[in-house]
């Protein structure tokens, strides 16, 4: 509960910073930026589309060209033809020539242009970037030779084909508005890595990793669908956008770790080896080693297990050892609860701007549409809309509130504030001046009830009325035979009756005892089940005769939920009459019982508009599904060049090799010479590995899940060859792919998801008040005018009374009781295991003058207020 309470003030408070920034125009500036490369684009394709309709006027400037060729310098120049007739002729030629060398580029980038503009060419290019994709994650362990041989060529001509698309981009484009794009910055580098990376390769300069990390970068080409997906580009240009955030708190998080890591190295250095029949992994023997240690305690994976660690390096936690634990409390709570979370606020403030973004681009559209048939309107159509414009816009500063009265009088019911009270009374009745008969009765508290949030306040539930047509063909929409199973099942008696029955059912499932199926309980269950199914048939059939089947529109099966209730009833019907219980298909239809707490959520308005949330959540967060499972992809493939093959060893663990790792030896229980135990030895590999690329996402997303992880680096830091055995902290290095991994997908795409859950929980809040005009700023403006209410104090008339009154509310009175209240807590707090009976006797007593100084403070109180 604590923990969830810091991470909601965290989340208030960066919410606060996050629209102060949007005050000061951070949006805008994205919102500007994405409306300038807009209009660059089209600017852009203005340029194109005037070259492509003025070929006619090369023709013209050629032949002007050539007449000017003729033409004399100046009036007063004279004209040898003798002498410039040769090199006239040499001259035209030449310029012939470079005429026509201009015209044929011109037409070519024309029609390049528009084949790289095309749709065809885009998905061209998407098509070469799964087979690409398809290449790369067909690489396994163990792979025949002939799919290496099909792997190298594949890359080979992919290689060819993105650097011919890069070059016919270059030349059509231009190169300046080919560097515009981020993409094909992107495209550029990977493609000339990809060409140095092969002359290497050739040249034997460096030696093949199969399909190299660079090549597994390629997959980031698939980012190209955004173009024409709008949604997933907002969302993809605000985690861009979100960069300059990210760095500055990876920046943080590093200066973190190292202080963190340096001062780990002086207080526990060379201190962990207490044990000397266990090797510890997680130690501060060392910076790199320690720099792995504060990043594992920040993920809080087997956290405490270092913890421990620490105290037993200092003698253990009955000594001063438990003095350490300070660093390790510390160091938790200020980089897990505090620095970690705050990838959590970037997530939100990231998909925030995501939504605003698409909010921006819906009403340009809608704007656009609005002026588009603006225009088709005659003039006096647009003189007579503006003055009943004129006419409606108000010209009272009150109509503020009135907006805000007229939205809560249809809204608020009626007997909200207490029955029996008059529907026109004031909620709020005035208290600027005291009752003088019932000022000494009155505690300190408002007069009239405590004002409510607007989002608390009892809307008025809309019954459905009965919809048009008749049900079963048989009753209409007067019938009284509908009205009246109309009524019974809206009232509110029938609902809480089945809410209950609904209780009891999904507590008889608990009960049911799944060993001995024919135990006298299971009996008694059954023939309640027998009741409880045909309760419920007997609603669903009231709301089909009410509703309708599902003929007509608003009829019972229309609705989802009750499409749930029918099922759940449709399967404990056809459980009671199939009663062989060795059927497959009637022990399944058994175990969706398990659904009935289900139809709780049609009843429960709350629990319905939650899971409604949550469907509406699920439904759209499409987008980030897409990116994150595209990020886990790139890793596993990089995984599987890394890792692949790796991760085998012998139990052994003196064998190296397959061939070595035969027989049996020898195993001493627990280090004892004297209990020897034979064991077979065996080349096993590890649970979770890089051999092909789906094993390589399963290892990867338990990292990210922070379960087991450090194993899983330990094993990566260890692997030396393919099949060959671990060495002990062979390649320390390799743990950066890890650390990448982890702050990528685990911080901040995994935060995305709740993120996103957090959004989309605010935009249904706010869709209660979709027909209210006033807006959030103004609903708080008004709560917080309703709130503030003045407040009585409650003086006693009687002077001796009066007396005890001043005492109990004097200062000094309120810091005597308070030392007392931390007096008996260090006293509670001073009990442990094996104390003397002496001592257990003083606390006891000192509990005794306790209880009876807090008796008193209690009795003076009672008489200053009285008990009412």
């Amino acid at each position: 509960f604590v923990f969830f309470s810091a991470l909601s003030a965290f989340d208030r408070e960066f919410s606060k910073e996050r629209e102060k920034a949007k005050a000061r125009g951070d949006f805008q500036k994205l919102r500007e930026k994405q409306q300038l490369e807009e209009d660059l684009k089209g600017y852009l394709d203005w340029i194109t589309q005037a070259e492509d309709i003025d070929p006619e006027n090369d023709e013209e400037a050629d032949e002007e060209g050539k007449r000017n060729t003729s033409m004399p310098t100046s009036e007063t120049e004279s004209v040898n033809t003798e002498n410039v007739s040769g090199e006239g002729e040499s001259a035209a030629c030449c310029g012939s020539l470079c005429r026509r060398w201009r015209r044929w580029n011109r037409f070519n980038r024309r029609k390049c242009r528009a084949a790289v503009k095309s749709v065809t060419f885009y998905w061209l290019v998407i098509v070469l970037v799964f087979l690409n994709t398809l290449t790369i994650s067909s690489e396994h362990y163990n792979q025949p030779d002939w799919l290496t041989q099909i792997q190298d060529i594949a890359n080979k001509v992919l290689l060819a084909l993105f650097t011919c698309e890069m070059l016919v981009k270059m030349y059509s484009l231009g190169l300046q508005a080919y560097f515009v794009s981020l993409f094909n910055r992107f495209d550029c580098f990977v493609v000339c890595g990809g060409i140095v990376e092969t002359i290497l390769v050739e040249l034997e300069i460096m030696s093949p990793l199969g399909i190299s990390v660079f090549r597994c970068v390629r997959l980031l080409r698939i980012f190209k669908v955004t173009r024409h997906w709008a949604s997933l580009s907002n969302l993809v240009a605000s985690l861009l956008n979100s960069m300059k955030s990210i760095a500055s708190l990876l920046l943080l998080l590093f200066l973190f770790i190292i202080i963190f890591s340096l001062l780990g190295m002086q207080l526990f250095g060379g201190k962990f080896n207490f044990d000397e029949t266990q090797t510890k992994r997680s130690t501060f023997d060392n910076f790199p080693q320690a720099l792995l240690t504060v990043f594992q305690i920040l993920t809080g994976e087997d956290w405490n297990a270092v913890m421990y660690d620490g105290i037993m390096a200092y003698g253990g936690p009955s000594s001063s050892g438990m003095i350490v634990c300070i660093y390790f409390i510390i160091l938790f709570i200020c980089g897990n609860y505090i620095l970690l979370n705050v990838f959590l606020a970037i997530a939100v403030d990231n998909l925030a701007d995501a939504e605003s973004l698409n909010t921006a681009q819906k009403e340009e559209a809608e704007e656009k549409e609005r002026k588009k048939n603006a225009r088709k309107e005659s003039l006096e159509n647009k003189k007579s809309e503006k003055s009943e414009g004129d006419q409606k816009k108000p010209k009272d500063s009150k109509v503020f509130i009135l907006k805000l009265l007229s939205f809560l009088r249809s809204n608020v019911t009626i007997g909200e504030y207490g029955e029996g009270e008059d529907e026109d009374k004031d909620p709020y009745p005035p208290c600027d001046v005291p009752d003088e008969e019932d000022e000494e009765d009155e505690p300190e508290v408002p007069a009239g009830p405590r004002p409510r949030r607007i989002s608390e306040l009892n809307m008025k539930e809309k019954i459905t009325p009965i919809p048009e047509g008749s049900a079963f063909f048989i009753f209409s929409s007067t019938n009284p035979i509908r009205v009246g199973c109309h009524r019974l099942i809206n009232h509110h008696i029938f609902t809480n009756l089945i809410l209950v029955f609904i209780m009891l059912s999904s507590v008889s499932l608990a009960a049911e005892d799944p060993i001995r199926s024919h135990s006298f309980r299971n009996n008694i269950l059954g023939y309640a089940d027998y009741v409880f199914t045909s309760m419920f048939t007997f609603e669903i059939i009231l709301k089909m005769t009410a509703f309708g089947a599902f003929l007509h529109k608003g009829s019972f099966c229309r609705n989802y939920f009750n499409l749930l209730d029918l099922l759940v009833v449709g399967v404990s019907l056809v459980s009671f009459g199939i009663q062989s219980s060795a059927i497959s298909v009637v022990k399944i239809l058994r175990v969706l019982r398990v659904l009935r707490p289900l139809r709780a959520i049609n009843r429960a308005k709350g629990l319905k508009h939650v899971v409604q949330c949550v469907f509406v959540a699920i439904r759209t967060i499409g987008n980030i599904m897409i990116v994150t499972t595209l990020l886990q992809f790139m890793f596993a493939c990089i995984g599987v060049q890394l890792f692949k093959g790796k991760f085998y060893k012998c139990t052994d663990e003196a064998k190296q090799n397959p061939e070595e790792c035969r027989g049996i030896y020898i195993v001493y229980k627990d280090g004892d010479v004297d209990s020897p135990m034979v064991k077979e030895r065996v080349w096993q590999n590890s649970d979770f590995n890089f051999d092909n690329v789906l094993s390589a996402m399963m290892a990867l997303f338990t990292v990210s899940t922070f379960e087991g992880w450090p194993a899983l680096l330990y094993k990566a830091i260890d692997s030396n060859g393919e099949n060959v055995g671990p060495v002990y902290n062979y390649r320390v290095e390799i743990s950066i792919f890890f650390i990448i991994y982890i702050i990528i997908i685990a911080f901040f795409m995994m935060n995305i998801f709740v993120g996103f859950v957090i959004v989309t929980f605010q935009e249904q809040g706010e869709q209660e008040y979709k027909n209210c005009e006033l807006d959030k700023n103004q609903r708080q403006c008004v709560e917080y005018a309703l709130k503030a209410r003045p407040l009585r104090r409650y003086i006693p008339k009687n002077p001796y009374q009066y007396k005890f009154w001043y005492v109990v509310n004097s200062t000094g009175f309120e810091y005597i009781m308070f030392v007392l209240i931390m007096l008996n807590t260090l006293c509670l707090a001073m009990q442990h295991y094996g104390q003397s009976k002496l001592f257990n006797d003083a606390m006891d007593i000192m509990n005794m003058v306790f209880t009876g100084v807090f008796t008193v403070e209690m009795v003076l109180k009672l008489i200053a207020f009285k008990p009412k």
